[in-house]
């Protein structure tokens, strides 16, 4: 059958309504804007991305208010409308939390091969994103943890270490040989697990980690716990170790908060300075929404200049003082993933002042 002018115009509706038909009734948010920035058409999902009402068709797209939080929306289509080999890909938030990935590609007229104008396309991604945002954090807790733990255990080795010598020294006053080969297991068994905790730590951590469930702790008696583990340095060092504890509970998963105040403690007595009598003043207080642990020293104190490395991973300032050089960094990101954050106040031998601010969990 031959065309006709009626063949093409049924035909020309057909399409129209097909078009119209597609739009009405897609899940997809779309929007086709033709070469002046005109709104024509757009799919009614897309309602939640702009404040659209069928009003706005045939009203240029930035005049329409769009909820995202986003303002390139208008150059981002001229730049596919000039340059339509460049389709156009970006996430971008909406103004109630959902992230969308947002594609602008070019509606060609092949017949004519000219550009008029542009399609588009919202795809929900918050799903996908919060998935993979959480992957991340269980990845980073699992190796945080893994460095924590290892960190933690140096300390009762270095308690072994402490005590070996001092079995040999008694062995080489009273002549015991019995004593010295106690000495010499216990320091060689130290090594070997200093040498499997280097070990366990020296790869990439892949695994996940189960997050630590947060609950109200003692902080007097964790603090207590941990003087109590320290006592043999405190005591060799003669550092004079005071309390000021305002607030007495924090909320913070019990596995890491130990090891939050065990680090700053057991660097105020690492890094005291031997040409002055030594002192650490741990105290707690709450301001606004927050509370805050304070660990001072007089110690060697930090430079301005390398306060922003010592909360770097493997970050050391002092080779000659034994550490990895991962303890600060630790906290740092355990502290963070607890939407807390931590700050450092010191001057080069003028001592060292850590404070952490821990989110304050008030009860109803």
């Amino acid at each position: 059958m031959a065309e006709t002018p009626r063949n093409d115009a049924r035909q020309l509706r057909q399409l129209n309504f097909d078009l119209a038909n597609y739009f009405s009734n897609t899940v997809i948010p779309q929007l086709f804007v033709d070469a002046d920035l005109i709104l024509r058409i757009f799919t009614p999902p897309a309602m939640k991305q702009f404040s659209l009402t069928y009003d706005h068709v045939g009203s240029h797209i930035s005049d329409i208010k769009d909820n995202l939080r986003y303002p390139h929306v208008v150059e981002d289509i001229r730049e596919v409308i000039d340059n339509p080999s460049d389709s156009l890909e970006k996430e971008v938030q909406t103004t109630d939390g959902y992230w969308y990935q947002m594609n602008i590609v070019p509606y060609i007229e092949h017949e004519e091969d000219v550009i008029n104008g542009v399609i588009i396309t919202f795809t929900d991604v918050t799903k996908r994103l919060l998935a993979l945002r959480e992957s991340e954090k269980l990845n980073s807790q699992y190796e945080i943890l893994m460095f924590a733990l290892a960190h933690d255990i140096r300390q009762p080795l270095s308690t072994i270490s402490l005590v070996a010598d001092g079995l040999k020294m008694v062995s080489s006053q009273d002549g015991s040989r019995q004593f010295g080969k106690w000495a010499d297991t216990l320091r060689k068994s130290s090594r070997s697990l200093e040498t499997l905790i280097e070990d366990f730590t020296a790869g990439k951590v892949e695994e996940r980690a189960e997050s630590s469930e947060e609950m109200k702790l003692n902080i007097k008696d964790i603090c207590e716990d941990i003087l109590l583990a320290l006592k043999l340095e405190i005591r060799k060092k003669n550092i004079k170790v005071t309390t000021d504890l305002k607030v007495a509970e924090i909320t913070f998963p019990r596995s890491s908060l130990r090891s939050v105040i065990y680090n700053l403690i057991h660097n105020a007595v690492k890094f005291n300075d031997p040409e002055k009598a030594s002192e650490i003043n741990i105290a707690t207080e709450e301001i606004g929404d927050f509370v805050i642990l304070c660990v001072q020293d007089n110690g060697l104190g930090i430079s301005r200049e390398d306060q922003r490395l010592v909360f770097k991973k493997s970050s050391r300032l002092h080779n000659d003082i034994k550490g990895t050089g991962m303890g600060l960094y630790v906290i740092k990101q355990m502290i963070e993933d607890n939407d807390g954050r931590i700050k450092l106040e010191s001057d080069k031998g003028e001592g060292s002042t850590f404070k952490v601010f821990f989110k304050n969990h008030k009860t109803a």
